[in-house]
């Protein structure tokens, strides 16, 4: 009997324990989206992530909510046809780079360091806080990656790994620092279902595009600009995501019953036994989307501030203040119309005669002076002509 009821208590407290858990929220969404490849001919893994990132910021993700970490910058490269822009369609019609693109970390900034950094939040003092993962324990966080890889890694750049025991790891940390909620880890590259083998820290989902021995395939090439420009998991999560709005009843559920071997041409694989819940009862916005959940005031209002004024006094109110507005609108006005009438001087008559009488003097003493200069002139010309005939005289006596 002892047995018996030690077991039926044990079974309470798991019942408790589930329904506490499930009765759980968050109340923050953030987005880590990471392309680990380098070169031209990679161009569509940098396609794939900047088509997931305009997705969650079209569903609500703020861009300081997401990380984008881009290791070439192919809009840039001398190959591109289309300079400044990178398209995931041979229609070209939506230029995933636009003008509004903000890449966190970009080149040579991402590596396996840092990724393992940002994920854990070991950083120096000096790191800025638009280059951190701010999560905390009600954070949703959905983690995206792709590039080249193989069994139990991803490569970084052409130069470096990291493993699926070190994806593990870090999940493990986060768990233990209490910096997310719920993760959901998506991967494209491939032999992508081994990165998620290792995972053993609680409430983590993911999904992979290709099993063990198994490659992961690009959808369709631009002829112009000369590579394929998306992958074909990638390509279909983006063409179910164009059915999601804000307020979409879908689930994670149909999504992955979305992904087919005839569409995708690999094993897509989804492991949930460390995830708490039922795919089918989560929405694709708790992962993808930021929706605010609104708190009614339901408290009792004050009755003496609900009821409405007198309505004769209130009137009395408005007559009085618009009278007031009149008449001081009107005393402005006059104050303006009379500073524009211009004022003239009075004029003092005995005082304009003086004035006139002083011009005229001044004008006979200039003539005078005219005079004199001139008649100085002509003298003086005349006496030089005297001297030249007395010394021509002289000349011809001698």
């Amino acid at each position: 009997m002892r047995a018996i009821g030690v077991g039926l208590v044990a079974c309470l407290f798991l019942i408790w324990s589930n329904v506490v858990s499930a009765g759980t929220s968050h109340t923050n969404n953030w987005a880590v989206l990471v392309s680990t490849s380098r070169f031209w001919f990679n161009y569509r893994h940098m396609a794939n992530v900047l088509s997931l990132y305009r997705t969650v910021r079209r569903l609500g993700i703020p861009d300081s909510q997401i990380i984008l970490m881009l290791s070439d910058d192919v809009a840039c490269n001398p190959r591109n046809l289309f300079p400044g822009a990178i398209y995931n369609n041979a229609d070209r019609a939506i230029d995933l780079y636009g003008q509004s693109v903000e890449v966190d970390y970009r080149g040579y900034e991402v590596t396996v360091e840092n990724f393992v950094r940002l994920l854990t939040d070991r950083w120096d003092d000096v790191q800025p806080k638009s280059k951190r993962l701010l999560t905390d324990e009600n954070s949703n966080i959905f983690i995206y990656m792709t590039g080249h890889g193989g069994e139990d890694f991803l490569k970084f750049q052409d130069a470096e790994e990291i493993s699926s025991y070190d994806l593990a790891n870090a999940f493990a940390q986060m768990h233990e620092k209490k910096r997310y909620n719920e993760i959901f880890f998506m991967i494209d590259t491939c032999q992508a279902n081994t990165m998620y083998s290792r995972f053993y820290s609680p409430n983590v989902l993911a999904v992979g595009s290709s099993e063990l021995d198994e490659s992961s395939y690009s959808h369709h090439s631009d002829v112009e600009i000369g590579v394929a420009v998306i992958d074909r998991f990638t390509y279909y999560t983006l063409e179910f995501m164009e059915q999601i709005q804000k307020n979409s009843t879908l689930t994670l559920q149909n999504l992955f019953d979305y992904y087919t071997f005839d569409k995708v041409h690999s094993h897509v694989g989804v492991r949930k036994d460390l995830y708490r819940k039922d795919p089918a009862d989560v929405l694709i916005t708790d992962f993808f989307g930021n929706i605010q959940n609104i708190i009614l005031d339901d408290s009792e209002v004050d009755e003496d501030l609900a009821q409405p004024r007198d309505a004769s006094r209130t009137q009395n109110l408005l007559e009085f203040a618009k009278s007031k507005f009149t008449a001081k609108a009107e005393a402005e006005n006059s104050t303006a119309r009379a500073s524009v009438i211009p004022s003239y001087p009075v004029v003092n008559e005995e005082l304009l005669s003086i004035e006139t009488n002083t011009h005229a003097d001044k004008m006979v003493i200039c003539s005078a002076i005219v005079i004199l200069l001139t008649l100085s002139s002509l003298i003086m010309k005349y006496a030089n002509t005297q001297n030249v005939s007395g010394s021509r005289a002289l000349y011809s006596f001698s």
